[in-house]
């Protein structure tokens, strides 16, 4: 069945859905784990790589709104059933909740995280997930950390007694997708890692971080330079974020670099009022996020190691591909100008509900 064959025969039967129970065949029939639409998704990966990034964005926007419109409609007969039983009871029960009850804001990190997650969508990128209690072999092994790596003790890894750990990286996942997706693939993700640090104002030991991998033949710096401003454009809602690449190193990746992005705050009045004898510097005096640079540090990238790319079963003499890796929560602070990592899991609704961006009364799905 073609796509727009499969859009109209969504629209007549949408239509027809009168109770509950027509509404989950509806959401069974295409939406569940067996449902149409999902299988459609999951045979992405057997198309070309141009019918893959159409397919993949058509199909999101389908799955989305059907989603969406048959959220509003079982909300439609819930209140319609209680309303009439309301009616012919001639009763009025204190017990059933508010139907207009505020349902309060979502969390600023969650807000970040889907709003990332839906601009890699819309570029072809496969949106995974992982766990966060993994094996050694996931967190470390996979991604050519060596035994001897500081990154193993105890003082920055959770170990559990049956020898698994809380993941320290979203990289973690890497192997999975590569054994997954194949040798070409595009996946993004966002996920929480744990490190056993010192608790301070820019250190949690739970935190996030987003982390983006392309596998393919002809796969350049330049594809990880372009997708770079992507992922930073999308989570700042800034469309003049420009990145530079500074060489570094990390273990699964060969070249590596660390990313710095243009600074965000260096165009406030009370920046741009300061001078500067030089013309590099001029709107960069007084900024206290990226010291007069102009550029803040936000996280590693490079092309991945072919160490890497063989654990997953990938011949790395005939693909190559990128990888990046961002602080999602160090990313929020900076979007929302937040000094103190810790408001994020203080459980403070005052504290999270004032940041700036809060959307009052969201949808929490």
């Amino acid at each position: 069945m073609n796509l727009k064959t499969m859009e109209t025969q969504i629209k007549n039967e949408f239509e027809l859905l009168k109770t509950e129970g027509d509404c989950s065949i509806f959401h069974a029939k295409y939406l569940g784990k067996s449902g149409e639409i999902t299988a459609l998704i999951s045979n992405i990966r057997n198309l070309s790589n141009e019918e893959r990034i159409e397919s993949g964005r058509v199909l999101n926007i389908l799955k989305r709104e059907t989603e969406s419109n048959l959220f509003k409609l079982q909300k439609e007969i819930k209140e319609r059933e209680i309303n009439e039983k309301l009616m012919n009871d001639k009763l009025v029960d204190i017990t059933i909740p508010s139907l207009k009850a505020e349902t309060g804001s979502l969390h600023p990190i969650t807000r970040a995280q889907r709003e990332i997650e839906q601009a890699f969508r819309d570029i072809g990128f496969i949106i995974e997930s992982g766990p966060e209690i993994v094996s050694e072999y996931e967190n470390f092994t996979a991604v050519n950390v060596p035994e001897d790596h500081p990154g193993r003790d105890m003082q920055d890894t959770f170990w559990l007694s049956n020898g698994q750990l809380l993941n320290t990286q979203t990289s973690s996942l890497q192997n999975h997708c590569l054994r997954k997706y194949g040798p070409e693939f595009r996946a993004f993700w966002t996920g929480r890692c744990y490190r056993n640090e010192n608790l301070d104002a820019r250190h949690e030991q739970a935190f996030f971080q987003v982390e983006g991998m392309m596998i393919g033949k002809d796969i350049s710096i330049a594809n990880l330079i372009y997708f770079n401003k992507q992922a930073l454009q999308a989570v700042l809602n800034r469309t003049d974020i420009d990145v530079r690449l500074r060489p570094s190193y990390f273990p699964f990746t060969e070249p590596s670099f660390e990313t710095d992005a243009t600074c965000i705050f260096c165009d406030k009045e009370n920046v741009r009022q300061e001078t500067s004898t030089t013309e590099e510097n001029k709107h960069h005096v007084g900024c206290g996020v990226c010291k007069g640079t102009g550029w803040v540090e936000l996280g590693g990238c490079g092309m991945v190691h072919p160490n890497v790319l063989a654990q997953g079963g990938v011949d790395p003499n005939k693909y190559q591909g990128f990888a990046f890796c961002y602080g999602l929560t160090r990313l929020v602070m900076l979007k929302y100008n937040i000094s103190d990592i810790r408001v994020f899991n203080s459980g403070n609704l005052e504290a999270l509900g004032s940041i700036k961006g809060g959307a009052k009364n969201e949808t929490i799905t």
